[in-house]
């Protein structure tokens, strides 16, 4: 006996299909409706009236005829990057970014504050005015937006609903996105899609190296990426398989610069003695050094390299990063680390110390473990606000009733 669906669940199984395929072309560009059909599962009848409505709506164009393959050629389906756009954007310590993104995550503008954050509104005030800058851009005006997803210094709610604190900014449990509302209505800016997201900086610029990796994506997503973001505070963004955030009971997975890592050591900003942020953080190495708090880290050690002090203090911190990246492979086993961030940029004694701790670490121990791949990434410093932008895609395209 076969059944038929209700009207709300055939719209809801058009969007199950939909979903998928454009999934599969996010992580597989190129593939003919044959092959489509065969990856997500679909017949060739529902791949082909789904691959229509999308050509027709600019989430998907069509390529060259495939080369070498038996019987007739199809022709070779990508994701459209010519006419929708995401708005992703980070609220750092010191200062703002933001990024305009195709659906293939190719950054189209970007814009910036390099003035030390101050409190939740002026933050927003910002905010709002480096989206206007960015929705003016000749190579964004025009396009459909999708959204804005916006990530912050600090754990946020597993719900997305609330940023729960940011001990380096000294601000408490908010809604950001509340907050930012009305100074986005104030920027003109009403029509920016129906998706917004917030979440952690460190989970963000994870998903978007997982979700939309730069360069050519790899055969399998990483059974388990961990970012390690090292700025002024020092954080870890974990996504399993390509597109799942692992936030933890409470949202606070991932916390690591706050992990205590020498009992009875200095004062941390969240209250606690000896966390890692009291050894690695740029705060504590700008305190150690007494570095100005407003220079950037990298222009004010760059005349002092060769002091035996920032030796040392670097030197130390490293030590740090290094035990940090062995705890975090004993207790998570990520397949890939990739460590960006301001001190990303630093190099020398401190990513050499770590990277050699934990290299000796792994080649002292008994049996044989699959490689960890370890990527620093020094060009990292927007990779949070495109992360936050390919949340939004990855919420465009699972939700239901979000996309057109």
């Amino acid at each position: 006996m076969t059944s038929t669906l209700p009207a709300g669940d055939q719209g809801f199984l058009k969007h199950l299909n939909r979903a998928a395929m454009l999934d599969a072309l996010r992580r597989e560009g190129g593939l003919s409706r044959a092959e489509l059909a065969a990856r997500t599962g679909r017949t060739k009848v529902t791949v082909g009236s789904v691959v229509q409505d999308l050509l027709a709506e600019g989430w998907v164009h069509e390529g060259d005829l495939q080369q070498g393959t038996v019987g007739r050629p199809g022709r070779q389906l990508h994701l459209d990057g010519r006419h929708h756009v995401l708005f992703g954007a980070e609220v750092g310590v010191l200062g703002t970014r933001a990024v305009a993104c195709t659906l293939t995550g190719q950054v189209l503008a970007r814009a910036a504050t390099t003035t030390p954050t101050g409190d939740p509104d002026s933050a927003a005030a910002d905010l709002a005015r480096l989206v206007r800058t960015l929705a003016e851009h000749p190579d964004v005006h025009g396009r459909e937006v999708l959204g804005l997803g916006v990530a912050v210094p600090g754990p946020v709610a597993p719900d997305g609903a609330s940023l729960l604190y940011a001990p380096n900014l000294g601000w408490p449990q908010l809604a950001f996105l509340d907050t930012l509302a009305p100074h986005l209505h104030a920027a003109g800016l009403t029509s920016l899609g129906r998706v917004r997201v917030l979440d952690n900086e460190a989970n963000a610029a994870a998903f978007g190296e997982a979700y939309l990796p730069p360069g050519p994506s790899p055969a399998e997503p990483p059974g388990l990426l961990a970012y390690l973001s090292l700025g002024t505070g020092v954080g870890a963004g974990l996504v399993e398989g390509g597109r799942r955030v692992l936030r933890g009971a409470h949202g606070l997975a991932g916390e690591l610069g706050h992990t205590v890592i020498q009992p009875g050591g200095l004062y941390c900003h969240c209250g606690n003695r000896g966390c890692v942020e009291t050894l690695l953080g740029g705060w504590a190495i700008r305190a150690s050094l007494g570095l100005n708090a407003l220079e950037p880290l990298e222009a004010a050690l760059l005349p002092r390299r060769r002091e035996a002090a920032v030796q040392v203090t670097l030197g130390r911190a490293g030590e740090a990063l290094g035990l940090l990246l062995v705890n975090l492979h004993h207790t998570l086993n990520p397949s890939d680390i990739v460590i960006g961030g301001a001190l990303a940029r630093l190099g020398g004694p401190l990513m050499d110390t770590a990277l050699d701790f934990f290299t000796a670490h792994l080649a002292r121990r008994r049996g044989q473990s699959p490689p960890v791949r370890v990527d620093v990434r020094p060009d990292s410093l927007y990779l949070p606000a495109r992360g936050a932008a390919a949340q939004v895609l990855g919420r465009a395209i699972a939700a239901p009733g979000l996309a057109p």
